[in-house]
């Protein structure tokens, strides 16, 4: 998914749908390193996805704050 399209569908969510997001991501980061870790990682471009995945959500998150 191109992040434009990845920031319009996470742009419409509320404060409880970003949370989750954001949670849904971390889980995936986790077992993206673990798959690393143990050497069964085949998608490598995954890790630097989710990781800019993370940040657009807290971006958003914090737009909404502020």
């Amino acid at each position: 998914m191109k992040s434009t399209d990845y920031l319009k569908s996470i742009a419409g969510k509320d404060a409880a749908g970003l949370t989750a997001e954001l949670e849904a991501l971390r889980k995936e980061q986790f077992n993206l390193r673990m798959q690393g870790a143990t050497g069964q990682l085949t998608q490598t471009h995954r890790m630097r996805e989710v990781r800019r995945n993370i940040a657009r959500v807290k971006t958003i998150m914090r737009r909404a704050q502020g």
